[in-house]
């Protein structure tokens, strides 16, 4: 008898162990550090290729061009980047990646996107309604956009033998909402070397 209890307490204790060995481990990490798992489009890769691309397109002539004519900072929105490339990416991200670096430049204004502009001009007819005359913010004084900010994010894998080099190329064009003319065009690649990848 005693001899069974000793056993199913061992048992108990190896379970335990086991269990305990298998338990999910999380490690938290700087937002900043670099760690690239499968070699996918991560977010290091959003943030500094949005953090480039905007650099280089405002050290074009189409900003000083526009500060000269209008005598006032451009207004710009960041329309639809198409993911082209092989794998899911998610794009709102990177969105999110340019219109942060826009803003941070302190040069650019940057216009909500059509979505946040529906919700804001909801608000804003509810504000009408029910605000008092004081702050009641009224219609049809939104700034328009001078500028539109399109793009596509493209790849192409090329494997052999344990070993997988996955290029991307990403394009950025700024086009003037009032003539359509391409007044900026920006591009950015990266290349990855993967061994041992498992490829899909």
């Amino acid at each position: 008898m005693k001899g069974s209890k000793f056993w199913l307490g061992m048992t108990a204790v190896v379970c335990a162990l086991a269990l305990g060995g298998c338990a999910t481990q999380v490690k938290r990490m700087g937002v900043e550090e670099v760690k690239d798992l499968s070699g996918n489009w991560n977010d290091t890769d959003s943030r500094l290729v949005s953090e480039e691309m905007i650099r280089d397109s405002l050290s074009g002539g189409w900003l000083s061009r526009h500060e000269q004519q209008s005598n006032k900072a451009p207004a710009v929105i960041v329309g639809s980047i198409r993911n082209l490339s092989h794998e899911h990416i998610n794009t709102r991200t990177f969105v999110a990646d340019l219109e942060r670096a826009f803003v941070n430049s302190g040069r650019v204004d940057v216009v909500a996107s059509k979505t946040e502009r529906e919700d804001i001009r909801d608000e804003r007819a509810d504000m009408d309604l029910n605000s008092a005359e004081d702050t009641r913010k009224e219609m049809g004084k939104e700034v328009g956009a001078d500028y539109m900010l399109i793009g596509t994010i493209n790849s192409i894998i090329d494997a052999s033998s344990g070993e997988q080099i996955r290029f991307y190329q990403v394009d950025l064009t700024l086009v003037s909402m009032s003539d359509n003319r391409k007044v900026w065009t920006g591009q950015k690649k990266l290349k990855k070397d993967i061994k041992e990848a498992s490829f899909r």
